[in-house]
């Protein structure tokens, strides 16, 4: 979904870059994990490259060194597309969206940082923008999801059922990668008390040099995630899907306290 809603917004502001948007704002989930903001690389590619900028929660928000960088983009293109993680932050610490609120959690609440971006962009460069939210949208396209995603999703909840079956407790399946050319992966199992409330960053391999890109070898990771189509049988427009009716069981747990 990022993938491809960056490269179509990119289009459209290409499109029109001579007499209006110039530059085009995308926030994304994944707090302090670059993983998602990483898909909007994959939308420049050989064929068509896009001028993307990734602010990444793994890398400190240097201001002066963004805008020196969107504005080459749009000198050189015409446009730039800005892809920033909502766990984007500053040298010291502090999210660009935080909103001083927390979580059930304990964890940050976090605002949006499209809008803080895009003025820093206006004040600073001059440059006419527009951003936008991915949020809920992002993550419930079903519509667009890729044949990798949506087989593996079925593997873990027919895994999770299995596990359970077998008394195992605590525990999750994962997937486990096996090699990316050709794509192979297996189900495998992780204990809770080691992956609860723990955070894979990305690789600082993973990022360009300068902090605002996608390397080669990162790419070769993300591309099978979003290769190979499965779309959603449709019914007048609409894609039809099947509703869980949501039949609960009965209680078990006794009430406990966070």
């Amino acid at each position: 979904y990022i993938a491809v809603s960056t490269q179509e917004a990119s289009f459209d502001v290409a499109s029109m870059c001579k007499t209006s948007t110039k530059v085009f704002v995308v926030e994304v989930m994944g707090r302090h994990a670059g993983w998602i903001a990483a898909a909007g690389g994959l939308a420049s590619t050989e064929e068509n490259p896009i001028p993307v900028v990734i602010l990444f929660p793994e890398v400190e928000f240097d201001q002066e060194k963004f805008l020196a960088k969107v504005d080459a983009n749009v000198k050189e293109f015409g446009y730039c597309t800005v892809v920033v993680s909502e766990g984007t932050h500053w040298p010291d610490g502090r999210f660009l969206a935080e909103t001083g609120l927390k979580d059930a959690f304990g964890h940050s609440q976090l605002g949006g940082c499209a809008p803080v971006v895009a003025g820093m962009i206006q004040e600073k460069l001059g440059h006419k923008y527009h951003w936008g939210v991915a949020d809920y949208m992002q993550r419930a396209a079903r519509h667009i999801a890729s044949k990798s995603d949506v087989d593996q999703a079925y593997a873990m909840g027919k895994a999770a059922v299995q596990f359970a079956l077998q008394g195992h407790n605590s525990v999750m399946p994962t997937i486990d990668r096996v090699s990316s050319k050709p794509y192979k992966w297996k189900v495998g199992m992780a204990d809770l008390s080691k992956v609860a409330n723990v955070e894979k960053m990305m690789p600082d391999n993973f990022i360009s040099k300068d902090g605002f890109g996608i390397t080669a070898k990162c790419r070769e990771y993300l591309e099978p995630l979003i290769k190979g189509e499965d779309y959603p049988p449709y019914k007048d427009g609409l894609p039809k899907y099947v509703r869980i009716k949501g039949v609960m069981l009965e209680k078990k747990l006794e009430d406990f306290d966070l």
